[in-house]
């Protein structure tokens, strides 16, 4: 029997902030899976700042959505029927068809995860891309040091917040800049970093910044870009490394951005500035998936959620990024959880 289902379309190209007309629900009937393939509910579905690059028609590292067409993104969920020698019913995967509530797929495009080692969604944040971004860009990228200041621009964010724990399993000094006061204290007591402001209060960024970083900057995490960037060349130590991870703050610019003024200083302070996108580094996920599991066993890596519940609500879960509106990882659920 076919199933019937709910997905997210692109109706309109977004011009500067999405906003929900852009998007449209649609009732579509799922077919039976062949042989091969597997029918999955998904549980939960993530919403990321990459997403928006993906909503204009230009050539990128990722193919951009179409117009009518379903959006896609990271899932979880539990397949609910099966034709696959690699999955049964009932087993919990993580896939790429996010913005729907059912989807058929061959085995190959799942990855079994472990409901046991930490709950699903986990899989989205700490344990999926989030986390492996956090992982490859600052100790394959950053390369830090013990003793190093480690500077992070969204550190509450749910790649900024792994970045920041992770330098202090490394024994390095971490400061982080983040939204709200709330978050700020979530940073300082439960990542237990050196030292957190709230950018929204600093009048003077490149002020604030030096106040915490005294010593300069070893190891710059950029996620934010524009006045960030700006006032972490200013205070970056010679043979730094800025790991250029994103710059959420010019996603939805109409017209270009200015450019760092103070750009020179990659040159006279001999930095290394490298951007980096977490699918060319697919060869390290298994150590990372290690890495991270251990640190989770530890009590090393704690995170926030903000869940958004229903795919009718997936267009407001992801405007709100833009909006500062999540604390940690942002994400939707879609259907009830039988671990739970």
């Amino acid at each position: 029997m076919e199933t019937l289902s709910r997905e997210i379309r692109l109706a309109h190209r977004p011009i500067g902030l999405p906003r929900e007309s852009n998007f449209e629900l649609a009732e579509v009937r799922i077919p039976e899976p062949r042989k091969e393939e597997v029918l999955v509910r998904n549980i939960y579905m993530s919403v990321d700042p990459y997403m928006r690059g993906r909503m204009i028609d230009r050539p990128s590292y990722v193919p951009p959505f179409q117009i009518g067409e379903p959006l896609a993104g990271a899932c979880v969920g539990q397949v609910v029927a099966s034709k696959s020698a690699m999955f049964q019913a009932g087993d919990y995967v993580s896939g790429a068809q996010g913005w729907r509530e059912y989807y058929v797929s061959e085995g190959a495009a799942l990855t079994k995860i472990d409901p046991h080692l930490a709950p699903i969604q986990t899989y989205l944040g700490a344990l999926g891309m989030p986390g492996m971004t956090a992982y490859v860009g600052l100790l394959y990228i950053g390369l830090p040091k013990a003793g190093e200041t480690v500077f992070v621009s969204a550190a509450s964010g749910a790649v900024g917040a792994v970045v920041c724990q992770i330098a202090k399993i490394k024994d390095c000094r971490v400061i982080g800049s983040a939204g709200s006061r709330e978050k700020v204290a979530w940073l300082m007591n439960e990542a237990r970093i050196d030292g957190a402001f709230n950018y929204k209060e600093a009048g003077d960024l490149v002020a604030e910044v030096g106040k915490h970083c005294p010593n300069g900057i070893d190891v710059y995490y950029e996620n934010v870009g524009g006045k960030h960037l700006e006032a972490s060349l200013e205070h970056m130590n010679l043979f730094g490394r800025m790991v250029i991870c994103g710059m959420i703050s010019q996603y939805n610019s109409v017209e270009p951005e200015p450019g760092p003024r103070n750009l020179f200083y990659v040159t006279t302070k001999r930095l290394t500035v490298r951007g980096f996108i977490v699918s060319d580094h697919l060869d390290r996920r298994a150590q990372f998936l290690k890495d991270m599991s251990q640190w989770i066993a530890e009590g090393k890596i704690k995170w926030r959620e903000t869940i958004v519940a229903g795919i009718e609500n997936a267009p407001k879960a992801f405007i709100a990024l833009f909006k500062g509106e999540n604390f940690g990882k942002m994400l939707v659920k879609i259907g009830p959880d039988p671990a739970v």
